[in-house]
């Protein structure tokens, strides 16, 4: 069986002096690789290829067969490392609590402890006949966060 750590040693190698960063890397029992990167701009399929050649130039599928697969994170999955959640300081999040609740805002701070989420509450002002909308700003325990993912705006 291939080496996950090896395999993580010739992905390093990869990254070095690049803006990517691994999000992902698993070694199956029957030796799929599969490496997933991502960068603050976005994976390009280009570097994905790369990358796929890069790892492939370092095994050698004589001493034992493998399958490979490389590719982004993809924007629609849920952070996986920290640098993920730094990328996207100053955008939309959703969040799913362990609480079992969800919340989608701005955040506006994230360490290995903690974050700053900025969310829109209803809120009705005593003596208002309405209800309106004010921001405020919560902060969470990391530890309190089963899952959080970009918000995809389409407009």
């Amino acid at each position: 069986m291939i080496d996950s750590n090896s395999v993580r040693a010739i992905v390093d190698g990869w990254l070095e002096g690049k803006e990517y960063f691994l999000v992902d890397l698993t070694v199956s029992a029957d030796n799929q690789i599969t490496v997933e990167i991502d960068h603050r701009e976005g994976v390009w399929i280009e570097d994905c290829v790369a990358l796929s050649r890069y790892i492939e130039s370092r095994l050698s599928r004589e001493e034992e067969d493998y399958g490979l697969e490389v590719g982004s994170a993809g924007i629609a999955q849920p952070f996986k490392v920290m640098q993920q959640w730094l990328n996207h300081v100053g955008r939309q999040v959703e969040l799913r609590l362990t609480d079992g609740k969800r919340l989608t805002g701005k955040l506006l701070a994230v360490d290995q402890e903690q974050l700053q989420i900025e969310v829109e509450v209803r809120v009705r002002p005593e003596g208002a006949k309405r209800p309106r909308n004010e921001r405020q700003t919560l902060t969470l325990q990391r530890t309190q966060v089963a899952e959080a993912r970009a918000v995809i705006d389409l407009r």
